[in-house]
C-alpha cells in the first residue's frame, strides 16, 4: 500500500509519509518552516495548518478534512483557551490518514500586529538563526544531582535535538529564579551558526514565551531605514527612518573620511552618532508595535563601505584613497550590546559582506534581494546615490563596480536643489510648443496648473530635488531648450520669457513665483557630469560582459524608488532597453537585510556569491575617459536608443556653437578629465 502523499502550498514541497505522522514531522522532514515554540505540546498554537479540500488532478491529489485524524485533546484544550479558527488544525496534534494540500497561513503568528510597510509585503521562506524552544524541566533530586541548567540543556536535547549548547553567561544568574517562576518549564532562545552547526542558548524566560523579533536595518549616507521584524512570522510589523546624522560631520563620504583624517577624535564621534540614530529607530519602532525590546533577538544591518566600518567602529581612512583596502570584507559576526545597542543581552549581529572597496554590504544586499546570479537575462542593478554602486549580470557571471556620480542627483550642487521633502518639485513636464512648465511637489497630488494647487502646498514651494532635477532637464532637452552637448539655447529667449540671461550664459525660469526657481546651465553641467560617471561605469562592465545591451534593469535605493525610468534613459543615466523591463524596486537593500534575517540559508547565499562576484576599478581601466566623455551627450554621443525612440520622440541631434555656452565643450572635456581621475 502507497503512503499517503502530503503537498504543503505555498512552497509547493511534497512527499510520501506513512499514516499516523504528524502534519509537524512532514512539514520538517521536508524543510517546510512551521513554527513550534512548545516543541509539539500544543500549547503555542504557532504550528496552525488548513487542509485545502478538493481534487487538484495537476498533482494527483484529492485532499480532504477527514484524512486528518480527528480533534485531539491538544487542540480541544487550545480551541478551549485560546482562539482556533474554523478549519484549522495544529500540526503538532494533527495526523496523517489519507492524501492532503496543506496550506501554511501567513496570518498564523503575527500576534495581530499590522503590517506597517506596503513596500515589504514579499513573504520568505523562514530560517531564522534564532529559535524559540519551550521545555518541561524535570524538578530537582537528591539522588539525581544534575545542576538545573544541566537538566535544562538535556531538556533542550531531547525535545529539540540540540546537543553541546553553549550557553551566553549573562544566562548564569537568572536560571534558577527563571526556572522557578515558570513552574520548571522554560522558554530557551537557541542561536544556530550554520558555519560551525554550534547551538548557543542567548536568552531564557520562565514559561511559555511567544515573542521574539529581529531588526533588519540599512545604514545610508543620507537615511537609514530601520525594519522590525517577527521571527516567528518573517512579517515587518513596523517601519521607520531617519536622516543619518554624520551628515553634519560631511555630505558625501569621502568629506567624512576626511573629516576623520584631520580630527583626533573624527571616527568616534561619527560612530557614536550612527549608532544613537539606529538604537532611536529600534525604540520607535518597539513604540509603535508594541513590542518589549528584550524580546529583540537577532539583527541583519547593511551599508556602503564606509557606513559599514564607522557603524562597526573602523577607522574609515585607508578608503579614502587607492587602493581602496576595506578593514573587513567578509560577513561580520558580533552581539547588539557591542555596538551600544539596546536589546536583549544575547542579542546577535550579522553584517552581510562588503563586495569590495565602493561596493559595499548594501550592494551585496541589494543583489541578494534581485537575484542577478539567478537569472538567465542580463539584469543591470543600480543604486544612485553620491556614490553609485553597479551590478551587472547573470547566472553565469556577475560583474560591479562603483561611479562617483558625487550629490547633484541628491539636489548638492544645483542653485534650487534640495533633499525630498515636501515642498520640492518632483515632477515636471514642459509643454514643447509653449516651453510653458507644470509641475508636482512632495506633498500635493495636484499640478501646479490644476485648480487648488497653491492651497494644497501647505509648505509652499521650496525647491527642486532629484527626482524633479532629473525630469526638468530631460523635459528641457525634449523641447529643445537645451541641445544634446547641454548647452541651454539663448535663442530661445524670443520664444520665451522662461529663457532668461544669466550672466555669459542663460537659464530657465521653472517656477516664477516665490520662490523663484531657475534651472541654469551650471544645474546642467553638473546633472551631465553625475550621469556621464554613472553611465560610463555601466559601460565598462558591458564591456567586461562582452555584450551591447542588457535585457533588464533595477533601479535600488530610495531616490531609485521616484526616478521615471522614460526620463533616465532620456537624461542618458542608463543605457537602452525596453522600458517595460525598467523598474524601481524601493530600497532592496533593506530587503535583503531581512532575507537575511529571516532564513540563514540566505546569508550562506550571499556569502558565496559576493565571493564570485568580479569587481571592476573605474579608476584604472583606460576606456573610463572615452564612456565618460560620450556619455556627457544627451541621451549619448555614440550610443543608439532604439527602444526609447519607440516611447519619446526624441530632437534631431544638434549642437550650439554660440556663446550661450559659457563652459562649453573645452571646460566639459576639462571637467570630464577631472572626474575620471577623480
Amino acid at each position: 500500500m502507497t503512503d499517503p502523499l502530503i503537498l504543503f502550498m505555498p512552497s509547493g514541497k511534497r512527499g510520501r509519509f506513512p499514516e499516523g505522522t504528524t502534519v509537524l514531522e512532514a512539514a520538517r522532514q521536508l524543510g517546510v518552516y512551521v513554527e513550534s515554540v512548545c516543541g509539539g505540546r500544543g500549547i503555542c498554537g504557532r504550528c496552525q495548518v488548513e487542509v485545502q479540500e478538493g481534487q487538484f488532478a495537476k498533482h494527483g491529489i484529492t485532499s480532504a478534512n477527514d484524512h486528518l485524524s480527528p480533534f485531539g485533546p491538544k487542540e480541544r484544550r487550545y480551541a478551549e483557551k485560546r482562539d482556533l479558527k474554523p478549519g484549522r488544525r495544529l500540526s503538532c496534534s494533527a495526523t496523517i490518514t489519507g492524501d492532503l494540500v496543506i496550506d501554511i497561513p501567513l496570518d498564523v503568528q503575527i500576534n495581530a500586529q499590522i503590517i506597517r510597510k506596503a513596500a515589504d509585503t514579499r513573504v520568505f521562506e523562514r530560517k531564522p538563526a534564532v529559535q524559540l524552544c519551550y521545555v518541561e524541566v524535570e524538578e530537582p533530586d537528591m539522588h539525581k544531582p544534575l545542576g538545573d541548567l544541566d537538566r535544562i540543556k538535556a531538556a533542550l536535547e531531547t525535545d529539540w535535538g540540540f546537543t553541546d549548547i553553549l550557553v551566553d553567561p549573562h544566562i548564569f544568574p537568572i536560571v534558577q529564579s527563571t526556572l522557578r517562576k515558570g513552574g520548571w518549564a522554560v522558554t530557551a532562545a537557541i542561536h544556530k551558526d550554520e558555519d560551525t552547526g554550534q547551538a548557543s542558548m542567548i536568552a531564557l524566560w520562565p514559561g511559555l514565551h511567544n515573542e521574539a523579533w529581529g531588526i533588519a536595518c540599512d545604514i545610508g549616507s543620507t537615511t537609514i531605514a530601520l525594519h522590525l521584524v517577527s521571527l516567528l512570522s518573517g512579517h515587518v510589523i513596523a517601519s521607520a527612518g531617519t536622516s543619518n546624522p554624520q551628515i553634519r560631520f560631511g555630505e558625501d563620504l569621502m568629506s567624512r573620511v576626511s573629516y576623520v583624517m584631520m580630527n583626533p577624535d573624527g571616527r568616534e564621534a561619527m560612530t557614536d552618532a550612527v549608532r544613537k540614530a539606529v538604537d532611536d529607530l529600534i525604540g520607535k519602532v518597539c513604540e509603535e508595535s508594541g513590542a518589549n525590546r528584550n524580546d529583540i533577538l537577532d539583527t541583519v544591518f547593511v551599508g556602503n563601505p564606509i557606513m559599514h566600518h564607522l557603524f562597526l567602529g573602523i577607522d574609515p581612512t585607508e578608503l579614502g584613497g587607492a587602493p581602496f583596502a576595506l578593514a573587513v570584507s567578509g560577513a561580520i559576526h558580533t552581539r547588539a550590546r557591542e555596538l551600544a545597542l539596546d536589546a536583549n543581552q544575547g542579542c546577535r549581529v550579522y553584517v552581510i559582506p562588503c563586495i569590495a572597496g565602493h561596493v559595499g554590504a548594501d550592494a551585496a544586499a541589494a543583489t541578494l534581494a534581485e537575484g542577478p546570479h539567478r537569472q538567465d537575462e542580463m539584469m543591470l542593478l543600480v543604486d544612485v546615490g553620491t556614490n553609485a554602486e553597479i551590478v551587472l549580470g547573470n547566472s553565469k557571471r556577475v560583474v560591479a563596480a562603483s561611479s562617483p556620480t558625487g550629490p547633484a542627483f541628491e539636489g548638492a550642487e544645483i542653485s534650487c536643489g534640495q533633499r525630498a521633502a515636501p515642498g520640492a518639485i518632483e515632477r515636471v513636464r514642459i509643454d514643447p510648443e509653449t516651453l510653458e512648465p507644470r509641475f508636482k511637489v512632495i506633498g500635493s497630488d495636484l499640478w501646479s496648473n490644476e485648480d487648488g494647487f497653491a492651497d494644497s502646498v501647505k509648505t509652499g514651494i521650496t525647491g527642486i530635488c532629484g527626482s524633479g532635477i532629473i525630469e526638468v532637464v530631460a523635459e528641457m532637452y525634449l523641447a529643445g531648450i537645451i541641445s544634446e552637448d547641454g548647452v541651454v539655447d539663448g535663442a530661445m529667449a524670443a520664444k520665451s520669457p522662461r529663457i532668461i540671461e544669466n550672466g555669459r550664459t542663460f537659464s530657465y525660469v521653472l517656477n516664477d513665483g516665490d520662490p523663484l526657481i531657475t534651472v541654469t546651465q551650471n544645474d546642467v553641467r553638473a546633472i551631465q557630469l553625475a550621469k556621464a560617471a554613472l553611465y560610463a561605469g555601466i559601460k565598462l562592465l558591458m564591456d567586461k560582459q562582452g555584450i551591447d545591451h542588457v535585457d533588464q534593469i533595477r533601479f535600488a535605493g530610495a531616490f531609485g524608488s521616484f526616478i521615471d525610468p522614460k526620463y533616465a534613459m532620456v537624461l542618458g543615466l542608463i543605457p537602452d532597453c525596453d522600458l517595460s523591463k525598467v523598474s524601481a524596486v524601493g530600497n532592496a537593500a533593506g530587503t535583503g537585510a531581512r532575507m537575511a534575517l529571516v532564513n540563514r540559508d540566505y546569508r550562506r547565499e550571499i556569502e558565496e556569491t559576493v565571493r564570485r562576484i568580479e569587481k571592476i576599478e573605474t579608476a584604472l581601466e583606460p576606456k573610463f575617459q572615452d564612456h565618460f566623455v560620450a556619455a556627457m551627450a544627451l541621451p549619448n554621443k555614440t550610443d543608439p536608443f532604439p527602444e526609447l525612440a519607440k516611447a519619446v520622440k526624441l530632437p534631431p541631434k544638434k549642437a550650439l556653437a554660440s556663446g550661450g555656452e559659457a563652459g562649453g565643450a573645452g571646460r566639459r572635456r576639462r571637467e570630464g578629465g577631472r572626474r575620471a581621475r577623480g
